[in-house]
Order: structure tokens, then sequence, then C-alpha cells
């Protein structure tokens, strides 16, 4: 259930969070003999303990395991005190099948009479989705033609103004000649093309020397780009002779336009006499496909016409009490308004299975995230890893001890509703609602992948700050704690470090934030990411290098 934390706990030093767990974290640095109340029963630290860390609530021995927001997160390993920190050293990863706390058949529906008849602005397409941005799309089959997108993306970038690194070679003009030589920073000419937010350079290091299956896994994705709701069109890039031919891209756009209701226009380098002709005929597609884009503009639609995908990254000890649960009530109240959400990242679903599993609309679609899940980790176990091997060095630093613990925290962010569907890579959201898709723990490769499917926004947390952003769809980052909020500002749009101090709580936060989901999607509220143009793009390889 989506995670409800009064005020009143938390202005204490410590919190417990859910009554079954036997730790509790540390709200902030607490010294070694401090005495702790927990609900009655008085505890004296046998040791200091960092902020975002957990300790125990009685001696623990080898075997034992370790619970936390109600289900189990790990094993002890070696004997630990009474009030003492768990670490990598006393505890290892262990998860058990817990009774669920989520059921099919009973979810409390937030209120959202608050939104009720609310709208967004949004660019209507064709195929009767709706955008939150309006770009003109520039992709490679093959990483080949990265030289020549970067070409165009430069030439295309210098013609409309539209540099987004203008400023820093501004800076360094500056720095280099002074002050009283440095020519000013240009500024763009939106007159041009009002209703286009700009055109997306992508580049990737697939589409030959890799499987037939990821040459096929690559133009699906690609294919996911070219038809999102938030692109106008495609100009594409082929050498010829690479691995994914343009005819696998052409069957994978068809695929999900088969009345053909958006433009595309492929160029073969190979067929092509010289390469300037290759980059003339290039540009003069993307300037008649600018034309082509900014024919659309935005109008009202429904908010069920959102589809928000949900991401951590840089996560700590605070995120799964604060910005992720938080996400999680934005989608409960998405849900409940017909929207959708997507929830990926399935090495950070090791430990709560049982807790989706429980939540699948029927027993078809709990199968298939099951499969899913062991197919991905007998992957993981042919190429000797294991999902416990997922929290980073800066997690455990900050509290994120084994993977379940991760986990565990890291669901939140899919809230309490009922799940619809289950999606593999690549599959494109169909039924509105919360969706799982089966995509790694890496960030960019995940949120490259909940757009792929159809996200027209994303919603990002993180602990100890990152810089990631998307080409195509706008990405609101979200700190735990209100030090990185401060300290990373020029990169978070949202502080939900509220939380932890008992400042506000989560239903408060939860309608604060769908406000500034409709802002961004109306376009009325730029992101951070957008600001810095961290437009990451990076597809999953799932197979080998030939």
């Amino acid at each position: 259930m989506t995670q409800t934390i009064a005020s009143d706990q938390l202005q204490q030093p410590s919190l417990r969070v859910h009554a079954h767990d036997n730790v509790r974290v540390a709200l902030r640095d607490l010294p070694e003999g401090m005495e702790i109340d927990d609900n009655g029963h008085r505890l004296c630290l046998s040791e200091a303990v960092q902020h975002k860390h957990k300790f125990t609530l009685h001696a623990m021995q080898p075997d034992e395991l370790i619970v936390m927001y109600g289900v189990t997160v790990g094993r002890v390993v070696q004997p630990i005190a009474a009030g003492a920190a768990i670490t990598t050293a006393n505890v290892e990863h262990s998860t058990s099948n817990a009774k669920p706390q989520g059921h099919r058949e009973h979810w409390d529906a937030p209120d959202v009479s608050a939104f009720t008849g609310q709208t967004f602005d949004g660019y209507h397409r064709p195929d009767g989705r709706v955008g939150t941005a309006n770009h003109w799309l520039v992709i490679p089959l093959v990483f080949c033609e990265n030289r020549n997108i970067e070409v165009l993306r430069q030439c295309v970038e210098d013609a409309i103004g539209d540099d987004p690194y203008r400023d820093y070679k501004h800076m360094a003009r500056r720095m280099l000649h002074g002050d009283t030589q440095a020519a000013p920073a240009p500024t763009p000419d939106a007159s041009l093309f009002p209703n286009v937010d700009g055109v997306r350079f992508l580049t990737h290091t697939l589409g030959c020397g890799g499987t037939d299956d990821d040459a096929q896994s690559l133009c699906q994705l690609l294919a996911g780009y070219i038809c999102h709701p938030n692109v106008a069109g495609a100009t594409v890039l082929s050498l010829g002779c690479q691995k994914a031919q343009i005819e696998m891209l052409k069957a994978a756009v068809a695929k999900r336009d088969p009345e053909s209701l958006r433009p595309v226009h492929y160029f073969e380098q190979q067929a092509t006499n010289t390469e300037p002709e290759l980059i003339r005929q290039a540009l003069g597609s993307i300037f008649d496909g600018l034309k082509v884009a900014n024919a659309v503009e935005r109008r009202p639609a429904p908010l069920s016409e959102l589809t928000i995908g949900v991401e951590c990254g840089g996560s700590d000890g605070f995120s799964g009490l604060s910005a992720n649960p938080l996400v999680g009530a934005v989608i409960d109240r998405l849900a409940a308004l017909g929207g959708s959400g997507i929830l990926s990242e399935f090495p950070e679903l090791c430990g709560v299975e049982h807790e989706l599993l429980a939540r699948c609309r029927d027993d078809a679609t709990a199968s298939r995230f099951q499969e899913l899940m062991e197919a991905y980790q007998r992957h993981a176990a042919s190429v000797g890893a294991h999902f416990s091997m997922n929290p980073s060095p800066g997690n455990i630093r900050d509290g994120l001890i084994t993977d379940a613990m991760k986990s565990a925290g890291a669901a939140k962010k899919g809230g309490d509703s009922p799940i619809v569907d289950v999606l593999d890579y690549t599959e494109p959201q169909v039924r509105k609602g919360l969706n799982l898709l089966c995509s790694p723990g890496n960030d960019v490769e995940s949120t490259t992948a909940l757009v792929g499917s159809g996200a027209n926004l994303v919603m990002f947390t993180t602990g100890l700050g990152t810089p990631t952003g998307n080409p195509i769809t706008p990405v609101l980052k979200l700190a735990s704690n209100s030090e990185l909020a401060r300290r990373m500002h020029d990169v978070i749009d949202f502080d939900a470090g509220p939380i932890i101090r008992g400042e506000a709580d989560i239903a408060e936060l939860a309608d604060e934030l769908l406000r500034l989901c409709i802002d961004t999607a109306s376009g009325h509220y730029r992101t951070k990411a957008m600001r810095l143009s961290q437009l990451d793009f990076i597809p999953w390889k799932r197979g080998v290098s030939l």
C-alpha cells in the first residue's frame, strides 16, 4: 500500500516504516548511547548510526530475517547487537514470500474530485493519441551514421538558432578572450516554428555486429520513438549493409502506424552518390518536417491521455520514504482519472514480486510478469550475475544495503492500483492503468524504454542526484530530501523533503505534484532536464556482440 507517514512520527529522530518491521530508519545522524522510543519500548543505540541507515530493534543472530516495509529485505550473516546499524558485513540479500499487502480485488482509489474535468493542452495526433511535446526526430539505423547525425544536428541548430550549448560556448569565448572581446550569446528565433519543441537527434551504438534479436529489438524501439505521440515525424539515416535494415524498421513502424499517418523519410548512404548529397537530402527532409510539425497546435485533452513512466536513479535511504511513495500516489490519482502509469526496472522489483503478482488484474497478467522476471533472472545467472548485485556503491553508502531493500522502496513508485498489463521491452502500452515494463535497472536504458513504450511524461526520483533526461519526453526530477533539492537546484524540479521533515503529508504533495505534471504536459512548465538539454538515449542490448 502507499506509505502514509504521520507528521508526529517524522519529527522523531528515527522511523519504523511498517508495524511488522524489526529495524528503524535514522532520520538524522544518531550518536552512540542515544535512547530511541520504539512504540513505548526504550532502545539504547549500541553505536552511532548515520542518517538514512537502519538499525535493529533487538539483538539478531545469523539466519534471522531483516524486515522493512513489512517484507523481508535481508538475512543476518553476523551477530548484530540491539540498536546497531545493519551493513553489508552483517546482512546479505534475501527475500521471502510474505503475505501480500495488496490485492487485485481491493483498491481504495484516492479522492480525485479536485481534478474531475481537468484537462491538459496537448498535441492531438491522427491516431487519436495526444502528445505533451512536439518534435521532429532524426535517427540512425546503425552506429556508422552517428557522425552524419552530428553533422545534421550542428547544421540545423546553427540554421534555426537553437543551439542548446550556446551559453556554454559563450562562456568559453569569454574565458579565452575576456569579457570585452566576447560576442553576445545568440538568442534563438522561436518565431520560425512556434508550435515545435525542437528537432531531436538520436545516436546509439547498435544496428550491426550483434544478434538478429538485437537488430529487431532496436528497430522496435526506434519505431516506438518514431510513432510516439510527442513526435510529428522522422528522418532516418541508414548506411545500407548493416544488420538492422530499413525494411525491418518500416515493418516495425507499420505495426504501430498501419495507416501511415506519420511522415517518415529514409535515406541510405550507400545508395547516394556523395556524402554532401546525403546531407542535402536529409536537411531538406528535416526542414520540410518542421513545417509539418508546426501545423499542429496544442488543444485541451483529458487527463486520461497522460501516460506517466516512473523511474528512480541515484536512490538513497529516504527515496522509499518520500519521493517514491509520493510518485506512487500520483500514479494512483492518474489511474483513478482513467490515465496510465508504467513501472519498469525489473531487477529493482526483486523481492517484492509477490506484492505485484497479487495486484495483477488476472492470472494471465500475473503469469506474464512471473515468466518475464524468471527469464531475466536466468539470463543474468548465465553470465554470472544476480539481481542482488544491483545496489550501487552510492546506494549502499546511503543505507540501501540489499537489493530487496532497494526494491521494496523502488516499487512504491507504482502506487497501489491494479496492474492491468505486463510489457516486454519495446512493447507498446495499450491498456489504460498501471503497466509493468521489463527493463534493466540502468537509469538511462530504463527511461529510454519507458518512452519507447509510450510514456509521454516521466517522473524520476533521486536521493543522490542524477542528470538523466530524454530527447522527446519531459522528465520531472524529484528529490527525496531537501538538501539535494537545494544543492542541485538546477537539476531538481520538485522537493519531496517536506515529507521527511513532517511538514507535509504524501496526499497533500501528491495533488501539488499532479498539478505540476499537468503544467508540464501543457507546455507551461519546462523541466530542468530540458533546460539543460539532458537528452539521454541508450537502447538496452540484451544479446552479445559478434
